[in-house]
């Protein structure tokens, strides 16, 4: 098992570089093209595996390397948004595959966003949890944009500091990242006859778990098994699906257990336990709360008036 090599603060992250010390300690913008000419650069770190303790947001621009994200690795054919929450695992990439190309970073802290209202919005930015595989592919008006959005946020971290610098980034980064999420939904609408064939597939597949073995073996399914099975993130299918049928995965999964519990309630002798374990409960009662929430009646309620 190799080590993997920890980066826990931007100061660290520009000394690898053989950056000067970062403008504001919490939140930098890295220029990769520059960064590649720097003689202080450690160039023991190209090609290993680290982490860091940072949200990220990388631009490639049709190059031609690969990044390592997680397991997968991903080739870089057009101007791409890749982010990264604090504590993914990514392989860097090796010298010759940077050298001349374009791309930047933009890192912050977690810090950053303290005692501010993005920081309890962070958690529904999910394209922060995608895969490598699953980034944002911008047109050219949308990278003028982003372009533009990064300038502002560049202007404010690298001038005097004062009262009002805290609140105007993070503005123009909460306003970035509201911008990323609406080019995401550009981009779902864009490949719908693609994500209609996910959605079919991720049915079938819901359809196909319930019926066998893997529901009395393992339980209620989970998001993650259904990313696995259909290679994507998790993240990313319950977006998608949203967007398609305005239902996540776990309202999918919820509705085909109603659906199918009302089957057998009408159709059936079964005892609501035997129900419950039939459909992946470990405990009657949690299919019963379930079931009511969802219908405003208890099972036997259910099964008596109907």
């Amino acid at each position: 098992m190799y080590d993997i090599f920890k980066i826990k603060s931007i100061s660290q992250f520009h000394e690898i570089l053989g950056l000067p010390a970062p403008e504001h300690p919490l939140i930098s913008f890295i220029n990769e093209k520059e960064a590649m000419n720097k003689p202080e650069m450690d160039e023991s770190l190209f090609g290993i595996r680290f982490t860091s303790e940072m949200y990220t947001i990388m631009y490639k621009d049709k190059v031609s390397g690969s990044l390592g994200y997680g397991k997968n690795s991903y080739d870089f054919q057009e101007g791409t948004l890749i982010f990264a929450s604090p504590g993914q695992v990514f392989t860097s990439p090796k010298k010759e595959e940077l050298e001349g190309k374009e791309g930047w970073t933009l890192l912050f802290h977690p810090d950053l966003l303290l005692k501010s209202n993005l920081s309890e919005k962070m958690d529904g930015y999910t394209y922060f949890s995608y895969e490598v595989t699953e980034a944002l592919h911008l047109s050219k008006k949308e990278e003028a944009f982003i372009f533009q959005v990064i300038e502002q946020i560049k202007s404010e971290y690298s001038q005097n500091i004062d009262k009002h610098s805290q609140q105007l980034i993070l503005s123009n980064l909460e306003l970035l990242l509201n911008y990323c999420v609406r080019f995401y939904d550009r981009q779902f609408y864009t490949r719908t006859n693609l994500n209609s064939d996910f959605v079919s597939d991720f049915e079938l597949k819901l359809k196909a778990y319930f019926n066998s073995e893997l529901i009395v073996d393992k339980g209620l399914p989970t998001a993650n098994y259904f990313g696995n099975k259909l290679n994507m993130s998790s993240n990313y299918l319950s977006d998608l699906l949203k967007k398609e049928t305005g239902k996540s995965i776990k309202e999918h999964i919820d509705s085909y257990i109603i659906r199918k519990a009302k089957n057998i309630l009408l159709n059936s002798n079964n005892s609501i336990s035997e129900i419950a374990y039939g459909l992946g409960f470990e405990y009657p009662q949690s299919f019963t709360r379930m079931f009511k929430k969802k219908t405003g009646k208890s099972p036997n309620e259910y099964r008596m008036m109907n």
